[in-house]
């Protein structure tokens, strides 16, 4: 793992002064719009969970005053009535198959895990045939039943999990049965010897046991809420997905009915999500977070700076218990991730934008290059190198080209953002700036922007969750949401990366361009 000392260093002994200047740009607050009254949610839910999420329902209804609607079925029938009537607020899903059946058709969005579930072979209690492996359940003596793998999750999985040994079992089986409850039933009245169900659903059964085995113990599914495309009023479907996976509402039904719970975020009808972003994000992002606000009803604080800035207040605040942490951290560079890797370990990369220069429309003093920037007489402005992503890059660049120490003779001004210098651009107070393409796009009716023709001079934009935020499916949500919103960075002038896999954060490591020599580590 590679660190920053000098990047951190130098932040933190600004700090101070940074924190009792005015911010470049203060917190803003995006806030959802009251919830109507007294909504009422269709639910189509999995038969297996029909007792947990009816008394969290039940529960949920007492606390906000919604009413909920369920209908029970097997994940598959559940899937294609959702597409025949394209009704419904929510699908509970037994398995993630069913909820990647239900992307297929483009009929769920958000989708909030609230539980895991592991097959098992389901057996009266004392296991009177003495069921220990699959090989058992082919004894001609026992009567088998299995769920339908066309129409329940548990059956499908099962399926897939078992392969070619499946088959044997299937011809073997005296019935198949559409839901885990309806077999479940049946072992639990005596009229089959064994099944092979949820582990969860023998808690609906307390005459029932179950047998583990390798074929499927080292698998389990998570139970999951999605909200439908069909939903009319995500914010209170959202609200209820929130409490069903929210340890001390539905966490705990689960939990008392045999299920395990996933660690979901704590409940509160308006949760609270803190952002920290670098400022080259803002443009494409400030819009997006009012429009999730208002989607999930909660209130989304973003604190918009220089990311050595965002760095240096992040590194002073981890020994502090009482200190707000943020919850997502969306920097304006990779290199700005590693000197909080122990707080953000994985980052999925959204964007890039290129670095280069801008002058005014015309380029009146002929400014081709970065060499041109040392020109006598010219006015520059640069971002600050401890302060920002942007200004650390820009170092690094003029650095490399063996140009910092003569373009430094001109710099007339050192902000922590961007912003400050295309303002600056645009009062005629400066001749020329490096900044990000993005800030200069909006301003092409009088300035252009000149690429920097070096191989680092792009940035690339990642964004990370926190690991102890208590909002971490929350900040998930909001990471989907920029993730299905490409067009709005495009349009902004960002280059897609969305698509990436997640970077650990700990296998970034500094560019060659980057290091102050080659011996050198950040």
């Amino acid at each position: 793992m590679r660190y920053y000392p000098l990047i951190l260093a130098a932040g933190l002994a600004l700090l101070g002064f940074f924190l009792l200047r005015p911010a470049a740009a203060p917190p803003t607050t995006a806030t959802g719009p009251t919830p109507a009254s007294s909504p009422t949610l269709l639910v189509h839910c999995a038969a297996g969970l029909k007792k947990p999420v009816e008394q969290a329902a039940a529960l949920f209804r007492s606390e906000t005053g919604t009413e909920i609607q369920l209908q029970f079925g097997g994940t598959a029938s559940l899937l294609s009535a959702i597409r025949t009537t394209h009704r419904g607020d929510l699908f509970v899903s037994a398995d993630s198959a069913g909820i990647e059946a239900g992307k297929k058709f483009d009929l769920v969005q958000e989708v909030v895990p609230f539980a895991v579930q592991t097959p098992v072979i389901a057996v009266a209690k004392g296991n009177p045939h003495r069921v220990a492996s699959l090989k058992d359940l082919l004894n001609p003596q026992l009567r088998l039943a299995l769920v339908n793998p066309e129409t329940a999750a548990v059956g499908r999985l099962v399926r897939t999990l078992l392969g070619d040994s499946y088959a044997p079992l299937a011809q073997k089986a005296v019935v198949t049965k559409p839901t885990v409850t309806d077999v479940g039933s049946d072992l639990s009245l005596g009229a089959i010897d064994a099944a092979i169900l949820w582990d969860s659903t023998l808690a609906l059964f307390p005459s029932l046991e179950a047998v583990s085995i390798p074929e499927l113990a080292a698998h389990s599914e998570p139970a999951s809420t999605a909200v439908l495309s069909s939903c009319t009023q995500p914010q209170a479907a959202l609200r209820f997905a929130r409490f069903l996976a929210a340890p001390e509402k539905g966490g705990a039904i689960l939990r008392q009915n045999g299920f395990r719970p996933v660690e979901g975020d704590p409940w509160a009808q308006t949760p609270e999500l803190l952002l920290y972003s670098g400022a080259v994000n803002r443009l494409a992002i400030e819009t997006l977070l009012r429009q999730f606000s208002d989607r999930e009803g909660v209130k989304v604080t973003t604190v918009f700076n220089g990311c050595g800035v965002l760095c240096a207040s992040m590194k002073s605040m981890v020994d502090n218990p009482n200190a707000k942490l943020p919850d997502a951290y969306y920097a304006c560079d990779l290199c700005f991730v590693p000197p909080v890797a122990a707080q953000f370990p994985s980052v999925s990369v959204l964007t890039e934008t290129e670095i280069g220069l801008v002058v005014r429309k015309g380029n009146p003093h002929q400014i081709q290059s970065a060499a041109d920037l040392a020109k006598q007489g010219l006015k520059v402005g640069l971002c600050n190198a401890e302060q920002s992503t942007l200004g650390f890059m820009t170092r690094g660049i003029l650095s490399s080209l063996k140009l910092e120490a003569d373009v430094r003779k001109n710099v007339a001004v050192e902000v922590p953002t961007a912003d400050f210098l295309i303002n600056q651009m645009r009062a005629g107070a400066l001749d020329a700036a490096i900044v990000y393409k993005v800030n200069a796009i909006p301003q092409a009716e009088h300035l252009e922007f000149l690429p920097i023709p070096h191989p680092g001079a792009k940035a690339v934009q990642p964004f990370s969750i926190r690991s102890g935020s208590t909002q971490r499916q929350l900040a998930q949500r909001l990471l989907h949401f920029f993730q299905t919103h490409r067009a709005q960075f495009e349009s902004a002038g960002f280059s897609w990366r969305g698509d990436e896999l997640p970077l650990e954060s700990s296998r970034i490591e500094v560019p060659e361009w980057l290091r102050p020599n080659k011996d050198a580590k950040p």
